[in-house]
């Protein structure tokens, strides 16, 4: 399908101007053209509305019994007899089904329909109810048939064999990106129009800002332009959680061996010395890989000052990979399977909060635990979990550190596990005596707190830091958080990009908004630059003095 001027959406009202294509002449009366009306169809049926009746609704509700899937994006058969949706479980996503036939001999449970790697997208019924179309893997534009990516492309799967099959597909599209970006603008424009949190827009005049904007947008001759400066724009708001990001292209998975090296001989001669071993990395499996070593070659290509390792070890991951690793001039090959990047990264970041545990726990004299919140999400929720149940119980506190912390949605569910007070105990015979509530399986800790936070500590992170404070369940170290506080959603647009938008405020109990309003501490401790490469941490100190002398 080619784009060409004719097929450019009709304004709506308020739309800035576009360029339209010229205008024909106007029949005069000598000029020998006979203008007769346009054909017409026939008339469509108007269609009926759905009427909703509300009264009691609330009674024909059903609740299904999903247990802990993270349900999304749920569509009901055309037939009314089954529910399909998504569900990631393990860092997997999957295509669940649950029966929803009243008719059905068997009781209903969640049936996994796919078991294979990869994103899934796009779920659709066929019209007699026994397969769903679905997108798996990546996906790109500008001229890339459909399903040429490894594992990627249309599917088809049948609801009573479950096995997939792919479907053929092959498309170009040939975009002109003269009419398109003034579309994307233009589309970008409207959904924060209409969607904003404010409809003073903080200030701005947003029509006014449209009309001053529109000849940069003219003139712009790529997509990071174009984005750029809708970016731009987006900013005259000033908002956090706002802005426009590019359209997704399937990620290039390169291998990562959790190897981290010195600065100083790579940049005299470009070789690889080894300052860290990530543990449970790949090299730190292996076994013989130690600090010191040299990395000389990947697949026996040789590591040369110029050589990019990230392209010798591209698209090796969990493939058997030989590294020829030198020992005091003793060269020998060893063999690793590669992990990706956020693989690597979560190791990472899992070591660095062994040692703040270990930091904690050596200064406070072995009487506090120590678990660090990275975001709001599910899986941040159920590590938390882990954390409290096999690090911390029988300590006399903990310290809890939500530095940094980029934000997310589950605030609510992460203050309960702190606020909740345990009132009876449980002992079975010849076990442990527990507090009840642990005992049966809800999650509470039930001892004394402190909470670290600081400038870093964006979104969701400060509605928990306001939650901690409000509820009165500790004190608060360390620095204000961003005042970075506003919920949010994004907009898909023409070309693939994404416009996320603020749409809802979020108040304290006293009512002042919290977005460009950051959370305050109850002792302020700034860090001391350079303090981490000695080994220390002034606002974890504090906290662990705050939370002695409240024990005491």
């Amino acid at each position: 399908t080619r784009t060409t001027p004719t097929d450019a959406p009709t304004p709506e009202p308020g739309d800035a101007p576009t360029t339209a294509p010229p205008a024909a002449p106007t029949p005069g009366p000598d000029s020998g053209v006979r203008t007769t009306p346009p054909a017409r169809g026939p008339a469509r049926k108007p269609v009926e509305p759905v009427k909703i009746v509300f009264e009691s609704i609330h009674e024909r509700l059903t609740l299904l019994p999903l247990g802990d899937l993270p349900v999304r994006f749920p569509v009901i058969s055309p037939d009314g007899k089954t529910l399909a949706f998504l569900a990631e479980v393990a860092g997997q996503a999957n295509i669940y089904t649950y029966s929803l036939d009243e008719l059905a001999r068997e009781p209903a449970i969640p049936r996994q329909l796919t078991s294979t790697p990869g994103g899934k997208l796009s779920i659709a019924f066929t019209p007699d109810s026994r397969e769903l179309y679905f997108l798996e893997g990546g996906g790109g534009r500008g001229g890339a048939a459909a399903g040429t990516e490894s594992g990627s492309g249309v599917r088809v799967i049948s609801l009573e064999t479950r096995t997939p099959r792919p479907i053929a597909l092959a498309a170009s599209i040939d975009v002109d990106f003269d009419l398109e970006k003034q579309v994307v603008f233009d589309e970008a424009w409207e959904t924060l129009n209409h969607r904003f949190v404010n409809a003073d827009f903080n200030g701005a005049n947003w029509p006014a800002l449209r009309a001053e904007w529109q000849p940069y947008i003219a003139g712009t001759r790529t997509g990071p332009e174009l984005r750029r400066d809708i970016s731009l724009l987006i900013g005259e708001l000033n908002s956090s959680h706002s802005g426009i990001s590019k359209p997704s292209v399937p990620a290039v998975r390169t291998g990562r061996l959790g190897l981290r090296f010195e600065r100083e001989p790579f940049e005299a001669s470009g070789a690889l010395v080894v300052r860290e071993v990530i543990p449970l990395s790949p090299a730190a499996l292996e076994g013989t890989i130690h600090l010191g070593d040299h990395l000389l070659a990947i697949d026996r290509a040789p590591i040369a000052p110029a050589t990019n390792i990230d392209q010798l070890l591209e698209d090796r991951v969990g493939k058997r990979t030989v590294l020829s690793v030198s020992t005091n001039g003793r060269a020998r090959d060893v063999i690793v399977r590669p992990v990706t990047l956020q693989v690597e990264s979560g190791l990472l970041y899992r070591d660095w909060v062994a040692q703040r545990r270990a930091y904690v726990d050596k200064i406070s004299g072995g009487k506090l635990g120590y678990v660090h919140i990275a975001a709001m999400g599910d899986s941040d929720l159920a590590q938390l979990y882990l954390d409290l149940d096999a690090q911390n119980q029988a300590k006399q506190g903990v310290v809890i550190d939500v530095r940094n912390n980029n934000g997310g949605y589950v605030n609510g569910r992460v203050i309960d596990v702190f606020a909740r007070r345990n009132y009876l105990l449980m002992t079975p015979r010849d076990g442990a005596t527990a507090p009840s509530r642990q005992a049966l399986g809800q999650r509470a800790l039930g001892l004394p707190t402190v909470l670290v936070t600081n400038e870093s500590t964006l979104s969701d992170g400060e509605d928990f830091t306001e939650g901690y404070r409000t509820l009165q369940l500790g004190k608060v170290v360390g620095e204000p958080t961003a005042g970075w506080i506003i919920f949010t959603g994004a907009q898909r647009l023409i070309d693939g990009s994404s416009v996320r938008v603020p749409g809802q405020q979020v108040k304290d109990t006293r009512g002042q908004v919290m977005e460009m309003h950051p959370r305050p501490v109850d002792v302020e401790i700034e860090r001391p630059l350079g303090e981490t490469e000695a080994g220390k941490d002034a606002q974890l100190e504090g906290a662990v003095t705050t939370l002695l002398a409240q024990i005491r």
